[in-house]
């Protein structure tokens, strides 16, 4: 039977990320909105309390916990600013987890230090501007010559594409469409041949940086090769099977943080005479906002659990990230509704909410591409 009472660690780490959010992330999060500022130095001050390293046990610099603490890190980030929340989880779950779950002993100790301190910040790149839920028509391409490789090709919609200090780059080694095709590289920042292209200018998400990489003519020494040549594809699915776990964690943050506003606000906005709090229509909202939660964070809690029994969460992290996602939207836009005209302004955190979670439902696998995995996964019985 599946126990998600919160443990010791679980509450002194809430606690912790609680009070360093309030701290040193809440005052300036509407400027770092406004301005699509990435704050660097505080994934410094982060990687230095072991928010950046989470997962990667403690021999080669991480804090040693498992999804369920890490669950609980993205969620109280989040519940201040998503952007972020998210910056924490691509680094954490994506390139530092992508070199985790399939670098050699010599490569972690390489690049995880630096990566579980915050020293370095990690990008992964898999979309591309032709090819983003069909990664298998990617277009990104390397050759080998002698013991490198040479890369050639863009990457888009990278988080960190501009800032990070290594990069997990999936290009294509074989032919077009064939899904063992495709091979995992690591690239450092400073490489000749690799650059930072087009920033993008986001919706929401704007303090958490996303840009494109581009590669001409890259050269890779031969021992950055992830796992074996033509496995990229199929590492980046399993890779994409934890980071499902992230998005769904970010989701439960922003529509946590939504939430708790909304009460806030519902019981000190007076109304005829009463809160607004009083009325059944704002009443049965709150009710079915924290009802949606709760069974996101359920889905997305029982998927953390697999996922540290090692068990396969291809389809549960699917169900937590489809619906995780899609709820975060519809509570963001109806704490909105309830703060009426104030939510509609920046001076309620609300109407971030809202431009934050949409990309909830599009990032790691749109909504569409949950619901084909978790049909995929059924079928197959």
């Amino acid at each position: 039977m599946m126990n998600f009472a919160s443990t010791e660690n679980q509450k002194m780490i809430a606690e912790t990320v609680r009070d360093f959010a309030n701290k040193n992330i809440r005052p300036y999060m509407m400027d770092w909105d406004e301005t699509q500022h990435f704050p660097r130095e505080l994934f410094t001050k982060m990687g230095e309390l072991g928010l950046m390293g989470v997962l990667v046990p403690t021999e080669y610099g991480g804090s040693g916990f498992g999804y369920l603490e890490y669950y609980t890190v993205i969620t109280e980030v989040t519940k201040v600013c998503s952007s972020i929340g998210l910056s924490i989880a691509a680094h954490n779950s994506l390139c530092t987890g992508h070199i985790l779950q399939f670098g050699t002993e010599e490569q972690k100790k390489r690049w995880l230090p630096k990566l579980a301190t915050g020293e370095w910040l990690g990008a992964w790149g898999l979309t591309e501007p032709n090819t983003g839920s069909d990664a298998g028509n990617m277009k990104c391409v390397a050759h080998k010559e002698g013991n490198e490789w040479v890369l050639n090709g863009t990457k888009c919609w990278i988080t960190h594409g501009k800032s990070g200090d290594v990069a997990v780059v999936i290009a294509r080694t074989g032919a077009v469409g064939d899904s063992h095709g495709m091979t995992s590289f690591v690239v450092e920042r400073g490489t000749p041949g690799f650059s930072a292209g087009k920033k993008e200018n986001k919706l929401g998400m704007r303090a958490s940086e996303t840009a494109e990489m581009i590669f001409d003519n890259c050269r890779i020494p031969e021992t950055n090769v992830l796992g074996q040549v033509g496995d990229g594809f199929v590492q980046s699915m399993k890779v994409l099977d934890g980071g499902r776990i992230s998005i769904a964690a970010l989701s439960c943050g922003i529509a946590i943080g939504a939430y708790e506003a909304s009460i806030k606000y519902a019981k000190e906005r007076h109304q005829f005479n009463q809160p607004i709090a009083n009325f059944q229509g704002i009443s049965f909202k709150l009710a079915d906002m924290k009802m949606k939660i709760e069974a996101a964070e359920l889905l997305t809690l029982q998927a953390a659990d697999m996922k540290n029994r090692g068990e396969k969460v291809t389809k549960e992290s699917a169900y937590a990230k489809y619906y995780a996602s899609e709820i975060c939207v519809q509570v963001a836009e109806d704490a909105i509704q309830i703060h009426g005209g104030y939510g509609y302004t920046k001076d309620f955190c609300v109407e971030k909410f809202w431009r934050d979670s949409k990309l909830c439902t599009i990032g790691e696998g749109t909504s569409e591409i949950q619901k084909l995995v978790i049909a995929r996964e059924l079928l197959k019985g």
